[in-house]
């Protein structure tokens, strides 16, 4: 349930977000702060400074964030009271309301909004995983390559949560209704149509015949290996965004993701959705093929054809389309 909670601060609070995120493995009884430092825009805020203060005077720690506006504080006492205060130039400071760590817990501050000198809002409490994975979804159905295309199976967020079942299936399905994806079958299908694949006759029932099918297999597709299969696993259907390290690791990173994936429990484990995904929908498109198309040659050249796509387009998510959406933040 999301709270209002009105801390004991001086008037000009802003909004913030705490995130409980996994703990850190290196030192499991230390605590950590971090949190990305915005203005009521979404844009970062470049030299912020950001001031932790504990129950003792030694607690105090004073950084400034730098270009990215991601700052963190590490090694904290577990059971002491803290809170943070960002200021920043001509604009009104934020104060977070207290907060005791447990032992190794990572306590992520999403959405510090800094608001130009004269409003005030609340401090907004996000209380389990869930809520936060809906906020994460809502700001994921925002991406657009060139602010059209939807590019919603992608996540800039450096510190995400597992996605619910719900969610799984919501996400999936903002994807295969969305008035562009529509667009991109009725494209294709005219492609189809012009080289005489599938068997098909030609012609308005034609054209139809093969909206009909092009529109099948992609949702097929993205149902069972978006939203079915990631459930039953247990595994995350979107592409985690590395935007560091050599071109050569990202290259890797990327190429690796069609048959690699990241679990609901963190752990990276064999694509199992994908790859089955790809296979039913291939196999489901015996069914309603033209007979001359039909058989286990279709069933392999569809699912080579698929993997071939995934592999071209995580190089696209890694190397360009972070570029070509606007709403892109890592």
């Amino acid at each position: 349930m999301v709270a209002a909670v009105e801390p004991q601060a001086p008037v000009g609070k802003s909004q913030a977000t705490l995130q409980t995120a996994p703990s850190a493995a290196h030192n499991p009884m230390a605590g950590y702060i971090s949190g990305t430092v915005l203005d009521v825009n979404g844009d970062i805020v470049p030299g912020a400074t950001v001031v932790l203060e504990g129950p003792a005077p030694t607690d105090r720690r004073t950084v400034v964030v730098k270009d990215k506006g991601f700052f963190e504080f590490d090694n904290l006492k577990p059971g002491a009271a803290y809170h943070i205060t960002v200021s920043a130039k001509s604009f009104i400071n934020w104060i977070s309301p207290a907060f005791v760590l447990t032992p190794g817990q990572y306590l992520y501050l999403t959405d510090i909004r800094l608001k130009i000198e004269g409003g005030q809002t609340t401090v907004t409490v996000y209380s389990s995983y869930e809520q936060i994975a809906t906020e994460q979804v809502r700001i994921e159905e925002q991406q657009r390559v060139f602010g059209i295309i939807p590019n919603f199976f992608v996540v800039y967020d450096v510190n995400p949560v597992p996605l619910t079942v719900k969610l799984k299936f919501k996400l999936t399905m903002k994807v295969a209704t969305d008035p562009m994806t529509i667009i991109g079958v009725g494209v294709l299908a005219g492609i189809d149509q012009a080289g005489n694949i599938p068997n098909f006759v030609q012609g308005a029932k034609g054209y139809g015949q093969r909206f009909g099918a092009t529109a099948a297999d992609g949702f097929s597709d993205i149902l069972i290996g978006g939203a079915i299969l990631p459930s039953l696993l247990h595994q995350d259907p979107r592409y985690f965004y590395k935007g560091t390290g050599t071109k050569k690791y990202r290259t890797m990173y990327a190429l690796a993701h069609p048959f690699i994936c990241k679990g609901d429990n963190g752990h990276w484990q064999p694509n199992y959705s994908s790859l089955g995904g790809d296979l039913a929908s291939a196999a489901l498109s015996n069914t309603y093929y033209p007979s001359s198309n039909r058989g286990l040659g279709l069933i392999f050249k569809t699912f080579s054809i698929d993997c071939g796509e995934r592999l071209v387009s995580s190089l696209m998510q890694e190397f360009v389309l972070h570029r070509l959406t606007p709403k892109a933040k890592k």
